[in-house]
């Protein structure tokens, strides 16, 4: 089974200058506004890395739902952070890591029983395996 989702970006100018939009297939994101300004300097609007950021707690969450479920427990709430870190390498940027926090309440689990859950939901989580994906390119230049 392969489930596949879509999301969009739009841009006009310049990297500092230029303005763009984010849309999502579900349409929960709708152009939403993304640019320079927001991802460099804390402008209004979004960005590519809280969106990596969004997608990696909803994805570990859930996966670590699951783990818990199979071992035979019911998280009464589990709360994720995730921040993603972008650093200037070279003469570009890269996304180096992700830190997880986690706070959950989960009846019947000892430590030991929820740590090996989340570092097992941590590792399987499809957005964590994407962080080694192999990423292809369709390019097509219109004029």
């Amino acid at each position: 089974m392969i489930i596949k989702k879509t999301g969009s970006a739009v841009w006009s100018g310049g990297l500092k200058d230029g303005v763009g939009s984010v849309s999502t297939q579900t349409g929960v994101l709708d152009k939403a506004p993304y640019g320079f300004n927001a991802r460099f300097e804390g402008g209004k609007g979004t960005n590519p890395e809280e969106l990596i950021a969004a997608a990696h707690a909803g994805c570990f969450t859930m996966a670590l739902s699951g783990v818990l479920e199979k071992a035979g427990f019911k998280a009464t709430e589990m709360n994720t952070t995730a921040t993603v870190s972008l650093e200037k390498v070279g003469g570009g940027f890269a996304i180096n890591a992700v830190h997880l926090a986690l706070t959950a309440k989960v009846p019947g689990a000892t430590d030991e029983q929820f740590q090996t859950a989340a570092h097992d939901a941590k590792q399987n989580c499809p957005v964590s395996k994407l962080m080694n994906a192999n990423i292809t390119l369709d390019a097509k230049l219109h004029t």
